[in-house]
């Protein structure tokens, strides 16, 4: 009697970076990041793909193709990357989650105080309350103010959408402990959302978590220290690659 060989496994695809956008930004945010995989990396502006943070992750799928996805999100951008890792497990190989934080607890005083602001007080006034003070101090007022363009280029109803989405969305500390992949957690020095704190116990929570935490940083990586952000994620893509 003989017996057939056992199957290899179908070797993954060449490494994709899925690029999810921290509020109020937009997929923009990630220019600096874009060259670390030319043709292969995806940023998009997910405002208008849904009124949950569900419907952000299945549009935010539908560009990449391959089975070797890298997802990198900041603030709920991260919040979006594990939704994305639920929604296909077989095809996310490695989370970067900037300034995330997996469990959440809504408040819906805070969820309702902001959507008033915005619509009375308007962008400029939200921006300024919520956003502005998340940068570190030694950020250069340029870097805050192109941020600043970012954001009031959308409509109030679109970063509204975004704030309920923010605050609406699920709790998934179970996938960040449970996730098999590569999970690297960032932070800046200076971030107060969630901070160097909780991105390290969230760290200590995966099976295969990473920290990094950057100096002299807020809470938007990409924008206040591309350089750094991106010798991570060279590391990180080059760990995909040797899979």
């Amino acid at each position: 009697m003989t017996t057939s060989p056992a199957k290899r496994p179908r070797p993954k695809s060449a490494p994709e970076l899925l690029l999810l956008h921290a509020l109020p930004l937009d997929g923009s945010m990630w220019a600096e990041q874009m060259r670390l995989l030319p043709g292969a990396s995806h940023a998009p502006s997910l405002y208008c793909a849904g009124e949950t943070l569900h419907d952000w992750a299945r549009a935010a799928l539908e560009p990449v193709k391959g089975d070797n996805i890298i997802v990198v999100g900041c603030s709920v951008g991260g919040s979006c990357a594990l939704e994305v890792a639920m929604i296909a497990p077989e095809r996310v190989s490695s989370l970067v989650l900037i300034g995330t934080k997996a469990r959440h607890r809504p408040d819906p005083a805070f969820h309702t105080r902001a959507l008033r602001v915005i619509e009375e007080h308007g962008l400029e006034a939200a921006w300024e309350t919520y956003w502005a003070p998340l940068f570190s101090r030694a950020t250069s007022a340029a870097v805050i103010d192109q941020a600043k363009k970012m954001a009031l280029r959308h409509s109030p109803g679109e970063i509204a959408r975004g704030v309920s989405v923010f605050h609406t969305r699920p709790s998934r500390d179970d996938c960040l402990c449970a996730f098999p992949g590569r999970i690297t957690i960032v932070s800046g020095g200076d971030d107060i959302a969630p901070g160097p704190k909780i991105s390290a116990s969230q760290a200590e929570a995966a099976l295969d978590g990473h920290l990094r935490i950057i100096p002299d940083c807020g809470h938007y990586v990409p924008l206040e220290r591309p350089d750094a952000l991106n010798r991570i994620l060279a590391e990180v893509i080059a760990a995909q690659r040797q899979e």
